[in-house]
């Protein structure tokens, strides 16, 4: 999970034991609190706690312009996935490796699709002394961060993007286009959704699904 990760542990105090080549929490930061709630407004940039305030208004927008370049068909028969009302009580995401796709809707520009829906890849759950962490461990755009409590409906992910052959996510906070900002939602039996709002590349709206591998 790289650095991206530990220099977010680092500010609540947490040791990251599950990561790949993550270096530990030092000494210094031992005095840092370790009660997660309602960390992540205190972690996230001004520009991703926008992200997250208008989630349901870049919901809106990556719909519509899917639907009137037509694509309707396409997101009715996602059915609760692409449903910005479809998240159900208790958001947690047990730790464990997960299947997931990633949804882009809605385009930026106009050498973007209005809608993509990739295939299946990995993604990884830990948990973090208190919190979670969550990596999509292939595929050439991986998401990779830290997951906090947020209310009875959904958590919050706040990471970077991993690109390419990358073998390290940069700092989370030092690239505004790398930086990441989303709600973890479940939407059903052994089903998660991670909904990125106003992502800084191609799409208005990404939807990570996220189902157990086993």
């Amino acid at each position: 999970m790289g650095r991206t990760i530990w220099v977010l542990a680092v500010a609540l105090g947490v040791t990251l034991s599950a990561c790949r080549t993550v270096p530990p929490v030092p000494p210094s930061s031992a005095d840092v609190p370790t009660d997660a709630t309602g960390t992540w407004r205190a972690t996230a940039t001004d520009a991703d706690k926008e992200r997250v305030r208008g989630w349901y208004s870049s919901w809106q927008a990556a719909l519509a312009d899917a639907r009137a370049k037509g694509f309707g068909a396409d997101i009715d028969r996602e059915g609760l996935l692409l449903q910005p009302a479809a998240a159900l009580p208790n958001p947690h995401l047990p730790a464990g490796d997960y299947r997931c796709r990633t949804i882009k809707i809605g385009a930026q520009g106009r050498s973007s699709l209005s809608y993509v829906a990739y295939g299946w890849f990995r993604c990884r759950v830990a948990p973090e002394q208190g919190l979670s962490s969550l990596t999509k461990i292939s595929g050439s755009q991986r998401p990779v961060g830290l997951i906090f409590p947020d209310n009875l409906k959904r958590q919050i992910f706040l990471g970077t993007l991993e690109l390419g052959d990358e073998k390290m996510a940069v700092n989370y906070g030092s690239d505004r286009m790398r930086d990441m900002a989303g709600l973890v939602e479940r939407i059903g039996d052994n089903r998660w959704r991670l909904v990125l709002p106003a992502p800084a590349y191609e799409s208005l709206l990404d939807v990570i699904e996220l189902v157990p591998a086993s």
